[in-house]
């Protein structure tokens, strides 16, 4: 017996030992399986930018197929709201991204205030003689000079969100509509413009702000019109023989002045918004409507009045004067508009399509580019498009072939971009909160070609040498440049556009800030997200205002098939430059930003304010020295963050430092935003780089003081105005100085 209960207890020992030690020993099994894991991850989570696929995805890009694309993206006209856009290519795009395999491709619908005119009745001008008979008729619809313009889906020349009305009056000129060209009438020629129907020629600044300035000196009505001068040149022929602008040709465009849907300021038009009223913000209240110049002749070779200085002069065949009125058989005659053009609720549609990043999913690389136009827009903005299907589908290539970016990938396809910016506006104004916090920078391409010139980057100062890397990368699209020893996009960016360097970058391409017209511009100016707005573009020393045929029913496939890029190969290079500028972002570890050229950048803009206003500044008793001071503290803080940058490049294995520096770099472009708007405005927010109250297309260095400033000497209150200054001023310095701490030492020491 206790022999038998001796072996049991020796067995429940024996048993009990053998499953400890195979427990033990089960656990040292496990634990090299754990510490790989670790191992793995960690590894993961230092790798840096894998070369191979730099050079895969550059060569996967294919000039072909971003002309098969655009074939398709410019068969039928595509204006925003109207089910071709808004069903058929929302549709096509989601399917070609799906099929690119993307992770997830979401669509994201938004009910916004649109404009149009009337379907049957087109808007017109004419001359009203002294019997009330209608004379000198202007077209209504551009000549069709390719079958494919007769389309019934092609909607009329037409200026969105201007109001309907039938206004008459006498005709006078006023050149570009600018505050300059108002004050010129006014002030030097005593000519008064209340009552009176205006014409403008299309260029210099937007036409919005030519309709504001418009309306505020008293004009009953505007009618814009694109000179042969600002779109044609003498020696060239007009399309179909060139690319120029024929007579015929009216630019069509929006006249809303700030960005987003007219009725849900700063918030996302969804179903529970609130709406305003329908006195709407920012839209003029006058009859607008654009003519070509085969019209605008016979209206200005009838003024009478004063022949206009030389600088107003167009390129039309005639003597142009002010006016007010017509002379000889017509001076009992006055000018009538017929302005039926309406507003209009309608669903527009943005395309957002995900990679999913690897190591830091919550980090957003965001690509961007509309997909609406007024008409076939083959060039705005349908030559971006076809890059960025192209671009989607070489990403996903590689995903499909095992890759997958550290951070996240975002591809967004705006709607209703040409009425102001109102897809993009929306979609930042409805995920505001995430993208604070999440998005390391936007990378837009509205037109990807509008001419064969040069390459031209514009953005945040952070992201140029990033963009300058990546065009030193591409191979140049032009044989004869690469003849010229000039082998990549950068080497005729640089050469090209050396007439525009400043003395601080001698030999760099010029790399200007942001205006406004697309897409980047909730992005930089609202949010402070650093972006880029990438092209091919013309020689602009020719003088066109724009591409000639800029937003009317030439833009066509056709068009840029024969004389923009015939075979794609301009296109096909800012496809690359995209990509591998979005690739740098997504796959180093450490953010690409450059500090040191934030810290030139706001020496060069200091220096310019102070050339043209310093002395006024310093007679009103501002002291100059406190953004001196503020922006020797930036400088002094980026030199420490490029110091600390090359020491974490040498041993990224502490992950928190790295986030920690990447996410001060990321931030450092939100420190230029004030938590209000800037006067005069409902979403711009930048101080440092923004564009002007006086031209909402262009960058202005310190927006808000700069504005304040403006005219300041005509102001009978002079109190009140330079107390403005004085404040925008402490604003500024107030922005530099938080810029200045976002990339100093965490802890200050």
């Amino acid at each position: 017996m206790v022999t038998k209960v001796r072996a049991i207890v020796t067995g429940l020992i024996f048993g009990c030992i053998c499953a400890g030690l195979g427990a033990f020993f089960g656990y040292i099994a496990q634990r090299p399986a754990t510490a790989q894991q670790h191992t793995k991850e960690a590894d993961a989570s230092q790798r840096n930018e894998d070369l191979r696929i730099q050079s895969s995805i550059l060569d996967e890009i294919s000039s072909k197929n971003i002309e098969d694309y655009l074939k398709v993206l410019t068969e039928r006209p595509h204006i925003a709201g109207r089910s071709i856009n808004e069903v058929d290519l929302v549709n096509y795009v989601k399917s070609e991204w799906e099929k690119s395999g993307l992770d997830s491709v979401v669509v994201h619908p938004y009910d916004v205030l649109l404009s149009y005119p009337l379907r049957n009745k087109s808007n017109y001008v004419a001359i009203l003689n002294s019997k009330g008979e209608e004379e000198f008729i202007s077209q209504r619809k551009e000549f069709v000079i390719d079958a494919e313009q007769n389309d019934p889906n092609v909607v009329d020349p037409f200026n969105a969100y201007s109001p309907s009305g039938e206004p008459q009056g006498e005709l006078v000129y006023v050149n570009y509509g600018r505050v300059e060209d108002f004050k010129h009438l006014n002030r030097t020629k005593h000519i008064r413009v209340v009552g009176k129907i205006c014409i403008a020629r299309y260029g210099k600044i937007f036409r919005g702000d030519k309709a504001i300035h418009a309306e505020l000196y008293g004009c009953a009505g505007l009618i814009l019109y694109s000179d042969p001068a600002d779109y044609t040149v003498p020696w060239s022929r007009v399309y179909p023989d060139d690319w120029f602008l024929p007579s015929t040709g009216a630019q069509r465009g929006s006249l809303l002045l700030g960005s987003g849907d007219p009725r849900t300021p700063n918030y996302p038009a969804i179903k529970s918004a609130w709406h305003l009223p329908d006195q709407l913000l920012y839209t003029p209240g006058i009859p607008v409507t654009p003519i070509g110049y085969v019209d605008a002749v016979k209206y200005l070779e009838k003024l009478t009045g004063n022949e206009v200085m030389e600088e107003w002069r167009g390129g039309l065949n005639i003597t142009y004067k002010y006016g007010p009125g017509f002379a000889g058989t017509h001076r009992a005659s006055r000018m009538k508009m017929f302005v039926g053009t309406h507003l209009e609720v309608a669903t527009i549609h943005n395309v957002v399509g995900y990679i999913k990043g690897e190591i830091e999913p919550d980090r957003y690389v965001i690509f961007g580019n509309h997909r609406d136009a007024w008409v076939f827009g083959a060039i705005d903005p349908s030559s971006g498009t076809a890059v960025l299907m192209e671009m989607v589908r070489a990403f996903g290539k590689m995903v499909k072939q095992g890759w997958r970016p550290r951070r996240t990938l975002v591809f967004c396809s705006w709607g209703a971009e040409e009425y102001g910016l109102i897809g993009s506006t929306e979609w930042v104004e409805e995920f505001e909160k995430e993208l604070q916090f999440r998005a390391v920078a936007y990378l837009n391409v509205d037109i990807s070609v509008q001419g064969n010139y040069s390459f031209r980057g514009v953005g945040a100062s952070g992201l140029r040498d990033v963009v300058f890397e990546a065009t030193k990368l591409v191979s140049n699209p032009d044989p004869q440049e690469i003849a010229a020893g000039r082998t990549k996009v950068y080497d005729t960016w640089a050469f090209r556009s050396k007439n525009n360097h400043s003395e601080s970058n001698p030999g760099l391409p010029n790399f200007p800030s942001l205006g406004s017209g697309s897409d980047y511009a909730p992005f930089q100016h609202t949010l402070g997200v650093s972006s880029v707005d990438l092209r091919y573009t013309y020689d602009k020393s020719i003088g066109l205002s724009s591409y000639p045929v800029y937003h009317s029913v030439y833009e066509t496939f056709e068009l840029v098939k024969k004389f923009v890029d015939p075979n794609f190969a301009y296109h096909q290079a800012v496809g690359k430059v995209w990509a591998e500028v979005g690739r740098r972002l997504a796959e180093s570890v450490i953010l690409p930003f450059d500090c040191l050229v934030w810290a030139k950048d706001l020496e060069t803009k200091r220096n310019e304010l102070l050339s043209t206003y310093g002395q006024k500044m310093v007679h009103h008793g501002i002291n100059l020295e406190h953004l001196d001071d503020a922006i020797a503290r930036f400088r002094f803080a980026a030199e420490k963050i490029h110091q600390q940058i090359k020491n974490l490049t040498s041993d990224t294995s502490n992950q928190i430092a790295v986030r920690a520096l990447n996410d001060q770099l990321m931030l450092l472009e939100r420190a230029f935003v004030d938590q209000a708007s800037l006067p005069g405005r409902l979403s711009d927010r930048h101080v440092i780089s923004a564009p002007s109250l006086h031209n909402s297309y262009g960058s202005t260095a310190f927006p808000g003081l700069v504005d304040a400033m403006f005219d300041i000497e005509m102001d009978p209150d002079q109190e009140f105005r330079w107390d403005q200054v004085k404040r925008q001023y402490s604003i500024v310095v107030y922005h530099i100085l938080s810029a200045a701490s976002t990339v100093d030492t965490v802890v200050p020491v």
